[in-house]
């Protein structure tokens, strides 16, 4: 069974095309307007595993929000979509990731449940011209079209940069585990409700 799915979104702020495939190789093409977005979304798709091709074109003439919010929408929503059911999957996720200084836990439930617990604190406001607290933004719009719980907490970090490294390959490494099958339960969907 393939998990693909592809989205397309359109508004007065964006406009984003969206190619996903859970089950690739970690490689895409990523355009977003936004070159530190773009740096993170490389690095989510090759620690995930997850092939993504995304481009998005956006009102970033006012800033960067529309843009990071629509994106982190999108791919919640392709997620959604090419995980279908839920049916053989893990569900759950954690991954602690070291980068240099910074050290990040991530942990997640596929539990159909929105909730986003954000324990970060990030010492600058930007990085190059990206606004950091945006990264807050993109996972909120995750979290609300691929309903999860999804806890980030940061342990230690000095560098902004490197705190946000941290969290993006986090999650991807913690999405890894929750979308991938469990070999013993290939036809179970993992929950006693019998949905997800």
């Amino acid at each position: 069974m393939e998990r693909i799915a592809e989205i397309e979104r359109n508004t007065k702020e964006t406009q984003i095309k969206l190619s996903l495939n859970l089950d690739g190789g970690g490689r895409g093409e990523i355009n977003t307007g936004c070159g530190f977005l773009n740096h993170m979304l490389e690095l989510f798709a090759h620690h995930g595993r997850f092939d993504m091709n995304l481009t998005c074109h956006g009102d970033t003439e006012v800033d960067y929000h529309h843009t990071v919010e629509d994106i982190g929408i999108v791919i919640g929503q392709a997620f959604t979509k090419a995980l279908g059911d839920k049916r053989g999957i893990a569900r759950y996720g954690q991954f602690f990731l070291p980068m240099d200084e910074a050290l990040v836990l991530c942990a997640l439930d596929l539990s159909g449940r929105a909730c986003l617990a954000w324990a970060v604190d990030l010492p600058a406001a930007k990085v190059g011209d990206f606004d950091t607290e945006l990264a807050k933004e993109f996972w909120l719009g995750f979290v609300r079209n691929c309903p999860c719980a999804f806890h980030v907490r940061q342990f230690s970090g000095e560098n902004t940069h490197h705190i946000l490294e941290a969290i993006f390959k986090g999650a991807a490494r913690a999405l890894r585990m929750a979308v991938d099958f469990d070999a013993k339960h290939p036809d179970e969907i993992p929950s006693t409700k019998g949905v997800l």
